[in-house]
């Protein structure tokens, strides 16, 4: 009797909790709308009907690890779990890129301080990712790019705090004998004074007179921000959740991206970035003279697809490197050929040669960008540019080579770093004399994303568009935001791959998703930069086949024709570097 009365009451129980989430009234909506279909996997078609009511997945962990990247550097990874229909799954993972600043040929001391710098970088962001991150985004909704972002921000911004707390604490420890010296080796050195040569001749009978003229001195350079033990963290994680969310909506990281940035609107056509592809990556500590370019790559004009079908697609891809082999060296890190130069002219009459040779004509058929990485080449006691060993130029002389090179060699159609950041005088100036024809493009000659995020009305120089790179503490929001801002000055935007880089896809993604008009991969070989070679490819297949591939345009801003100089776009913030 006691047994019958428990199983009526479960009974009820289960009618009530069944009724309560309408479980009879999708069931029978469900088995109403399949019928008609007969569907060959009845049950798999029930299951994907009634998946719609299921709850959103949301983050059950984190997992991060050490891993390493293209050159053997140590790396994060991170990992996403997800509890999908009560069970926990992985979704997806992401490795993050690394930059390093240090410079080719460093002193072995200072090679061992970067790595061990790296390692505890690394391991601070593992514990990052396993405890402190695991445990704040758990239970989010892995499509909520925006509030995922929001926390990663203040975390990190609570970590900077602490760590200059600490560091007000050392100070005050040390005594104020040691601040007072570090307050005055920050004050400025006052102008120096240099004798000229007599501003007039002497008459005769008289003497010349020398002439005090002030001098300004170039500007010094702005030290490196150095980036924050563990910061990988925060980078990892923002985009192996905007890989988990478009996972869990079922489309593509780029489609994913374009909606996040354009408010959930989806495009009907998308842009692919054009790639610009490293042929050559010039040594400047080489026994050759020529130290004005560190990389010479090749972009292709906009209506040749990067996929050219047919015979032609070897020659169209890569066989110029075959044919510049006699200057070869070995291969670079970059994934192209290493060798050097006596002179920008040879090196440039030789790209011809070997163009010419393919079939192809530069000015038609490819395009040029020189990195000249001009930060490299200042020499301080001189206050001049080294462009050939022993010749030496002013920023004021370096715009009127430029000016001149282009002239010359019209299908130099983009320079990367021709100038300084500090020499805001010159990027002026060389964009109003070439900004009409060339793309003049700071990489790391911008500056740090973090001021961009502190200071809004920060001064900076001209020019045509940014190298962004997805490194350290750089979120997914946070390119979504700057894209927006370059969009609205008439910037263009380049994506680029950083030294280190690994074999995670997702930058080419990004790079389509954010509208970006360059990717800046490197070169044709090794495999985690053959591999975004390869997703680009296959997004431009994908887009084309759905009627969405728009064709790229190259659009120049003619500085000099702008009506209001304080209209002039200004370059804006990079994401900050090691």
């Amino acid at each position: 009797m006691e047994a019958a009365a428990r199983l009526a009451r479960l009974r009820r129980e289960a009618a009530e909790y069944y009724r309560g989430h309408r479980v009879p009234e999708r069931m029978e909506e469900a088995l109403n709308a399949l019928f008609p279909l007969c569907p060959e996997d009845l049950y798999g078609e029930l299951a994907n009907y009634l998946s719609k009511f299921s709850k959103a997945p949301v983050i059950s962990r984190l997992v991060g690890r050490k891993v390493f990247d293209g050159v053997g550097q140590p790396t994060l990874e991170v990992e996403i779990y997800c509890t999908v229909k009560n069970y926990e799954k992985r979704i997806c993972s992401t490795v993050m890129a690394t930059h390093s600043q240090i410079p080719e040929h460093a002193l072995p001391e200072t090679i061992e301080a970067d790595e061990k710098e790296r390692n505890d970088s690394v391991h601070t962001a593992v514990e990052w990712v396993n405890e402190s991150l695991s445990s704040m985004l758990r239970d989010l909704e892995p499509t909520d790019q925006c509030q995922a972002d929001k926390i990663l921000g203040e975390y990190f911004a609570n970590k900077v705090e602490g760590k200059k707390e600490i560091e007000k604490q050392e100070e005050g420890q040390e005594g104020e004998e040691k601040q007072e010296e570090e307050e005055a080796a920050k004050v400025a050195p006052a102008p120096a004074l240099r004798h000229s040569a007599p501003t007039s001749k002497p008459k005769k009978g008289g003497k010349g007179k020398k002439v005090l003229v002030e001098v300004t001195p170039i500007p010094p350079a702005e030290p490196a921000e150095p980036a924050l033990c563990g910061s990988l963290a925060i980078g990892g994680t923002s985009l192996a959740i905007a890989k988990a969310g478009a996972t869990i909506l079922h489309i593509p990281l780029y489609l994913h991206t374009a909606l996040l940035k354009h408010n959930q609107e989806a495009p009907k056509e998308m842009t692919l970035p054009l790639p610009m592809v490293t042929l050559l990556n010039c040594e400047k500590n080489s026994p050759t003279k020529l130290k004005l370019v560190k990389e010479v790559m090749l972009i292709p004009p906009v209506e040749l697809s990067f996929k050219q079908p047919g015979p032609q697609t070897d020659i169209k891809k890569g066989k110029a490197q075959k044919a510049l082999a006699p200057a070869l060296k070995g291969m670079s890190h970059l994934g192209c050929l290493t060798t050097g130069y006596d002179s920008l002219e040879q090196l440039l009459l030789q790209m011809q040669i070997a163009c010419n040779n393919l079939g192809l004509e530069l000015g038609k058929d490819m395009y040029l960008a020189l990195n000249c990485a001009a930060h490299g080449l200042m020499d301080y006691g001189k206050e001049k540019y080294e462009i050939l060993t022993g010749t030496f130029k002013s920023p004021d002389e370096m715009v009127a080579m430029y000016v001149e090179m282009i002239n010359k060699f019209p299908f130099i159609i983009a320079l990367i770093d021709p100038l300084r950041k500090e020499d805001r005088e010159q990027w002026s100036s060389i964009c109003c004399a070439l900004g009409s024809k060339c793309y003049l493009i700071a990489e790391d000659a911008a500056t740090q994303i973090s001021k961009l995020k502190t200071d809004q009305n920060i001064n900076v120089a001209t020019c045509s568009g940014v190298v962004l790179k997805y490194i350290n503490q750089t979120k997914v929001s946070d390119l979504i935001e700057l894209t927006g801002i370059l969009d609205g000055q008439r910037h263009i935007t380049i994506l680029g791959s950083p030294d280190g880089e690994s074999s995670d896809e997702s930058l080419v993604d990004l790079a389509v998703g954010l509208g970006a008009r360059f990717l800046k991969l490197g070169g044709l070989s090794r495999g985690e930069r053959v591999a975004k070679y390869n997703r680009l490819l296959a997004i431009e297949e994908e887009l084309a086949a759905n009627g969405a591939l728009r064709e790229a345009k190259l659009e120049f801003v003619d500085f000099a024709e702008e009506s209001q100089p304080e209209q002039l776009p200004d370059v804006l913030p990079a994401p900050e570097q090691d």
